[in-house]
């Protein structure tokens, strides 16, 4: 049995022993509530002391493996700049649109209760400035402290410089810093899957403690949580279609038509590297050539997560929005820029690994209490799915669009592929 599936399965029975001992003894289950809480709040604890080492490591080593990209060609630093432009859209685009979908569908009142009573010890975190000092706050005198204070996206900024400084030493002294936090990241994803082997225990506590709260309605809550997060990242991903028309310069249609057997794919098995050979038959379909769309759509797969920062940031704001939490201008263009930069060191990781590693730091760096995303990590799964199609039609189109339709066949068979 999966991990996802064994926490999912831990959530509904949470969420079902919680309801039940509600409507049998509401008194009673209270009380158990108190006992179960302090094991979800231990898991929970065990999930934050990873984040600081293993989002530093992420970072330093996803910056260095796209550094290292970048210098195959100028054809692969074209793609590099275009992946990074692109998932500050995404991030920016994501702040835009789940604050009008919240407004347009918002949680009911009792259910948004119910888990702010759930998380009644979680309070917000981090330290945003008025928007005045914003600039000068994203700067850390003393990085240390920043990663202790939770200052999440001053620690950020300045292991961000810090990792394309290392790009830029010598080839001794680069490998060996890049392979010590290698290193580092690959022990913290061990000890992070550790914590979610225990998973099913900790979100079970958690769930028990909203269904005795809420009661059905916590099913409704996580309900509407999928739909406005999936709906977001949804949606965002139609970007790809005008992407594909404007910037390759494919015409709707057929674009849709190439797309269609990669998304069947994706849909089937929520693997972008599992759909990558039927991508590249998209590409092809669309009329690019073997030789450049080969180099391109594989670097996208690995490095390029468009939706990634869309829905990350969808999932801070949906927190705030449940513990009516007021994002002002700073608060949003932190998350905009935690959720754009962390993307980078996320790729390749388990879902519910990147959703705990990207998603915090986001938080965090917003002031948005992060304790009721281990309870949102059970639901991970159709969001997910989302993600990866999304990512698929993006790997697609922004292939079309860089490689663009000027370049000529490289072969007759390609030409033969571009007429088809």
């Amino acid at each position: 049995m999966s991990q996802a599936t064994r926490i999912l399965i831990g959530l509904i029975v949470g969420l079902t022993a919680g309801i039940a001992a509600a409507a049998v003894a509401p008194d009673r289950a209270l009380d158990w509530a108190d006992y179960v809480r302090p094991v979800g709040t231990a898991w929970l604890n065990a999930l934050r002391m990873t984040i600081v080492p293993l989002v530093v490591s992420l970072l330093i080593t996803g910056i260095g493996a796209t550094a290292k990209a970048a210098r195959a060609s100028r054809l692969a630093t074209r793609a590099i700049v275009t992946f990074i432009a692109l998932l500050w859209l995404s991030s920016l685009l994501g702040a835009l649109l789940t604050p009008l979908a919240l407004a347009w569908f918002p949680l009911a009142g009792d259910a948004a209760e119910a888990l702010r009573q759930t998380f009644a010890a979680a309070k917000p975190v981090g330290d945003i400035p008025p928007f005045s000092e914003f600039l000068q706050a994203m700067i850390p005198t003393n990085p240390i402290a920043a990663a202790a204070n939770d200052s999440f996206l001053p620690l950020i900024i300045f292991t961000t410089v810090f990792a394309f400084a290392v790009t830029r030493l010598p080839n001794e002294p680069r490998e060996r810093l890049t392979g010590f936090f290698q290193a580092l990241a690959d022990a913290m994803l061990v000890v992070v899957n550790w914590v979610l082997w225990l998973g099913p225990i900790g979100v079970f506590a958690l769930a028990y403690v909203v269904g005795a709260r809420a009661g059905t309605s916590a099913f409704g809550a996580l309900i509407h949580y999928v739909l406005i997060v999936a709906g977001v990242g949804a949606v965002v991903s139609l970007v790809a279609y005008p992407l594909a028309v404007l910037g390759g310069r494919v015409p709707l249609g057929r674009f849709a038509r190439a797309i269609a057997p990669a998304q069947a794919v994706a849909i089937s098995t929520q693997s972008s590297l599992a759909s990558l050979p039927e991508m590249l038959r998209s590409t092809e379909k669309t009329g690019v050539p073997v030789a450049s769309g080969g180099m391109v759509l594989p670097m996208a797969v690995a490095i390029f997560r468009f939706t990634g920062p869309v829905m990350n940031i969808a999932v801070a704001i949906y927190v705030a929005h449940v513990f009516g939490i007021h994002l002002g201008p700073a608060q949003l263009a932190a998350g905009v820029a935690a959720a754009a930069i962390t993307t980078m060191g996320a790729v390749g990781l388990p879902g519910q690994v990147s959703f705990i590693s990207s998603i915090a730091p986001i938080a965090i760096a917003m002031g948005v209490p992060i304790e009721p995303l281990a309870l949102l990590v059970a639901v991970e799964t159709m969001p997910d799915l989302v993600r990866t199609i999304g990512n698929v039609m993006m790997d697609v189109a922004v292939t079309t669009a860089i490689v663009g339709k000027d370049a000529e066949p490289a072969t007759e068979a390609d030409a033969l592929l571009a007429q088809d």
